[in-house]
């Protein structure tokens, strides 16, 4: 029994081949039950990994919600570098000029223009934050949102084949240990069995049946034990087996992934940190470029040009008064006084009926400000000049437009009366006449403030150095300023109003007189110059020709007014372009004819 028993217990020490010689000893020594043998062997199998399981359950977890920190981090400041963009263009678009406002009067001026200029710039740099924010979104914060989903799933993954491998491991053991429990359950069985038999021997009252059945009865539990042994013996084996690759080969690999997981996410928060500073980077030169344009917008202020304009502006033309004569009043004559004087003026502009009383512009303000008068009365007579030069100019634009409208509508006739198919010829009717009532009420208009102006520069006091803006009409009175000049004034130097309204009327009669007639000269389809075309156009109407930009043409009739040039590719392709798709080079003999 003894020794049976030994033999057991050394069996199953050096199948366990977990412990030592020395622990082996004092186990012996202490006879410990199997259900403490068994739990202290679970729990060698679960702290040999279980414990660093733990672990590294915890660190990973860590991990990842730095991960979340950092995306978090990013995120406010890509939310910080949109509400400044905004804030910023905010600011822009506050001090912006308004439309028609004093502020944008001032543009003018060279200081204002510079802060115009720095105003466009900061908007510029507001979108470089914004593009900051977007690029931090793009590259970082949306790329980090994804990675962390991979990243949950791949440490779920990890630890889910951890615990799948701890848990085939303590089955194993389970069933080992149930094994180990039968043998020796059919040990006890069978030294039961053996003893039964040997008191059964030997005790004389039994018969021999009974004997040689307690002997039968010992053999099987004997056989039963060594079956068991065998399970036992095979199971051990396939155990240790697993248990070797358990600790050798799964966990290991489980750890070196979780190693390799841990290693890229370290890294890619790296990748992510640096492009953090790289997003900054790339919108440096820019910023740079908008910083360069306010200071250059701040060096190209002229405050003498500012000045100049100030003057311009509100140049007033008025000649200061002559000196004021002495009147003796001991003497029993008339008082005199110096025409030129400032109360002389006064009544002298006050004599003639029908005229309102004048006014001192030095001294006197403008009380009527609600309305103002159409011919500018309220101004000065240098500002009033400019404003009827303006006023002229700008009806001079108009009855332009209103006249190529015309000649359009015109050609655009002629096509229908020529094509009836292409459409009906009185549907221009009524838009001609319109157009020509418009032209004539512009062409009145524009005559009455010709007058003003007329008035205004015969009163002004140097009319050589009055210059007119407007080109046509400055050559237009280039044969008559002199002479007008000589009306105007009397023998004693005083202006007179009845000749400057004569020399007006002689004035408007010379430029009537001078007005082009209908041109007819290139009737004939000769060629009179080249030109070039600037823009490719595409003639689809009747009258017009297809041109590329680049080609070579030649002129066989002139613009009239109307914006559209005759060209000739050869003998048998000619029509219409327009005039500013074209460069036009005139020979020299057209010119001059």
């Amino acid at each position: 029994m003894l020794r049976r028993k030994s033999d057991f217990f050394v069996f199953r020490d050096n199948s366990l081949s977990v412990k030592s010689d020395k622990e082996a000893r004092k186990e012996e020594e202490q006879s410990p039950t199997p259900f403490e043998e068994y739990v202290y062997g679970l729990l060698q199998i679960k702290t040999t990994s279980a414990d660093q399981f733990d672990n590294l359950e915890k660190h990973t977890q860590w991990g990842i919600e730095y991960v979340d920190k950092y995306t978090k981090f990013v995120k406010e400041r890509s939310e910080i570098e949109i509400s400044y963009a905004k804030q910023i263009r905010n600011l822009s678009k506050k001090y912006q000029p308004k439309k028609n406002s004093k502020e944008e009067e001032e543009s003018k001026y060279t200081f204002c223009r510079a802060f115009l200029t720095s105003l466009n710039e900061l908007n510029d740099y507001a979108g470089q934050h914004e593009v900051i924010a977007e690029n931090l979104t793009s590259q970082i914060i949306t790329d980090l949102t994804r990675y962390l989903q991979e990243l949950k799933a791949e440490r779920k993954s990890h630890f889910h084949d951890g615990r799948k491998a701890q848990q085939q491991l303590e089955s194993s053991w389970k069933q080992l240990e149930s094994c180990k429990k039968k043998f020796e359950r059919d040990c006890k069985e069978a030294d039961r069995a053996q003893q039964h038999f040997e008191r059964m021997d030997a005790d004389i009252n039994v018969t021999k049946a009974d004997v040689e059945k307690a002997r039968q009865q010992a053999q099987v539990r004997h056989q039963m034990a060594a079956d068991s042994k065998n399970d036992y013996h095979s199971y051990l084996q396939k155990f240790n087996q697993e248990q070797h690759e358990h600790y050798y080969t799964v966990i290991p690999n489980i750890f070196q992934n979780l190693q390799d997981m841990e290693e890229k996410r370290i890294e890619r928060l790296g990748v992510c940190m640096k492009t953090f500073a790289e997003v900054d980077r790339q919108v440096l030169p820019i910023v740079g470029k908008c910083l360069d344009g306010m200071t250059s917008a701040a060096e190209g202020i002229e405050p003498k040009t500012d000045s100049n304009q100030v003057v311009e502006s509100y140049k007033s033309g008025f000649e200061p008064p002559g000196d004021v004569e002495f009147e003796d009043y001991g003497q029993a004559m008339k008082r005199t006084v110096s025409e030129n004087s400032l109360s002389n003026s006064r009544e002298s502009k006050e004599k003639p009926a029908g005229k309102s009383k004048s006014k001192l512009w030095p001294f006197i303000k403008n009380k009527n400000k609600g309305s103002v008068p159409e011919d500018f009365s309220h101004l000065p007579p240098e500002q009033r000049r400019k404003k009827l030069q303006g006023k002229i100019d700008e009806l001079k634009k108009d009855i332009q437009k209103e006249m190529d409208q015309r000649d359009a509508l015109t050609k655009m006739k002629d096509v229908y009366v020529k094509n009836p198919q292409m459409g009906d010829p009185a549907s221009v009717d009524p838009r001609l006449a319109e157009i020509a009532m418009n032209i004539e009420k512009l062409q009145s208009e524009e005559q009455k403030f010709e007058n003003w102006l007329a008035e205004v520069e015969e009163r002004m006091p140097s009319k050589s150095e009055t210059h007119r803006k407007s080109v046509i009409y400055e050559t237009q009175n280039s044969t008559v300023s002199n002479n007008c000049a000589q009306d105007r004034e009397s023998p004693d130097g005083s202006y007179t109003e009845e000749q400057s309204a004569e020399t007006q009327v002689k004035a408007v009669a010379n430029r009537t007189s001078c007005a082009p007639e209908s041109d007819d000269e290139f009737d004939e389809l000769e060629t009179i110059g080249t030109c070039k075309a600037l823009y490719t156009f595409e003639g689809q109407n009747e009258g017009t020709i297809s041109v590329t930009e680049g080609e070579l043409l030649y002129v066989i009739e002139e613009d009239k007014g109307d914006g559209w040039t005759r060209v000739r590719r050869n003998e048998e392709e000619e029509g219409y372009v327009p005039t500013s798709y074209i460069e036009v080079l005139l020979e020299t003999n057209a010119k001059d004819s």
